[in-house]
């Protein structure tokens, strides 16, 4: 079996996982299995397209897919899983669309970074060296998650891995641009949390009151950092 070929394997009696072995490229698989999300929602296995489809709900995750079954779903779990397969495969000679990049400007450090001194300390960088390095990259939107529109961004160079904190907080403002462990994120609303902050930017990246688009960010989509302003102290 190939490292592309889909595992899928049954969760629960309503729910399959399509994953991949955790030596592929997670970049790679992610946008493919961006694309399946985005096929089987238009496909007659989902009930959004199809009443009688088996397929209730598609979450894309980092680099799976998890697959809710309607509660009266028929088909036989082997021919649904042959049918996935089939869909997954198709992909193979299709192109991907061009994605969207998204800029978001961050006042870094100060009251808006309250880790950034902590990451510079636990990296052996000077706190402007972070700044640049986080605002430098490309990152890519794997998924959405814990809370409404909170993007998992892959990119974050290695040089400013830093694990999460001890003891989380028990509330991080809206906007909070964060890094955690080898990812960066950004809180759309306050909650608690116990990755480090070291930027805040003033985007809404979730608005409930805007049911047709009420994320900011969407799994795919690239985004880029830019310096509002830096604050080292």
């Amino acid at each position: 079996m190939s490292t592309l070929d889909p595992v899928i394997s049954l969760v629960n009696d309503r729910a399959l996982l399509i994953s991949f072995s955790h030596h592929v490229d997670i970049p790679h698989i992610q946008r493919r299995v961006l694309r399946l999300a985005q096929d089987l929602r238009k496909h007659s296995l989902c009930s959004a397209s199809n009443p009688d489809g088996p397929l209730r709900d598609i979450v894309p995750g980092p680099g799976n897919l998890m697959l809710e079954l309607t509660p009266d779903a028929s088909m036989p779990l082997t021919e649904l899983t042959e049918r996935l397969e089939s869909c997954w495969k198709r992909l193979e000679d299709r192109p991907s669309l061009p994605p969207r990049t998204v800029e978001i400007p961050v006042c870094y450090g100060g009251e808006h970074g309250p880790d950034l001194m902590q990451v510079a300390r636990h990296t052996g960088l000077t706190p402007q060296s972070v700044i640049e390095r986080h605002a430098a990259n490309t990152y890519e939107v794997l998924c959405l998650g814990f809370q409404p529109g909170f993007p998992y961004l892959h990119g974050l160079d290695p040089a400013l891995n830093t694990p999460r904190r001890d003891t989380p907080r028990s509330r991080i403002p809206a906007g909070s641009v964060a890094i955690g462990a080898d990812r960066t994120g950004i809180y759309p609303s306050p909650s608690p949390g116990g990755w480090l902050i070291i930027g805040h930017t003033e985007l809404k990246l979730f608005d409930a009151d805007n049911p047709e688009r009420p994320t900011l960010l969407l799994p795919g989509d690239r985004v880029r950092f830019t310096i509002a302003e830096a604050i080292h102290v």
